[in-house]
């Protein structure tokens, strides 16, 4: 059993939380192109603001980024200065990897207290965002606004 020191945070209760959402929807894995996937990705969403909107007894989703820019966190704890984005595309080529990190860093600048980007991404995500240019930017976005950017990625349900 965990004791209160040892339980994940919030964010990380999120992360486990969307794994098993994913998990449960057919064919999450599956590439489905353009309408069919930005369907598919609406009800994950729906589902997992619901189902965290009741493990939390808040809603933290949805929450406004920058307000100069008015921009948009899917997920920002206050306390813990997590943001949490969902960023299904990040074991793409081109993804919304450097326009998360670029949300954050404009939220800083607005006064915003942001310590660490959390981006969820399917399978594939740490491998591409291990390559170089992704790894310099996120030694940057730590070295000059000491944001720290971790990827979690959702996982294929094991048979």
């Amino acid at each position: 059993m965990l004791t209160s020191v040892e339980s994940p945070m919030r964010p990380e209760r999120l992360c486990i939380l969307a794994q098993s959402i994913a998990e449960r929807m057919p064919d999450f894995f599956e590439t489905k192109g353009p309408s069919k996937g930005d369907h598919a990705t609406a009800e994950f969403v729906r589902l997992l603001r619901e189902a965290a909107r009741e493990m939390f007894g808040s809603d933290y989703s949805e929450k406004r980024a920058c307000t100069s820019a008015g921009l948009r966190f899917d997920f920002f704890f206050p306390e813990e200065a997590v943001v949490v984005e969902f960023a299904f595309g990040l074991h793409n080529p081109i993804s919304e990897f450097e326009r998360d990190i670029f949300k954050c860093l404009l939220a800083i600048e607005d006064g915003c207290s942001v310590k660490k980007l959390m981006l969820v991404g399917k399978p594939g995500a740490i491998g591409r965002l291990s390559a170089p240019a992704p790894k310099a930017i996120i030694s940057f976005s730590k070295r000059r606004f000491d944001l720290t950017v971790e990827v979690f990625e959702l996982q294929r349900p094991k048979n």
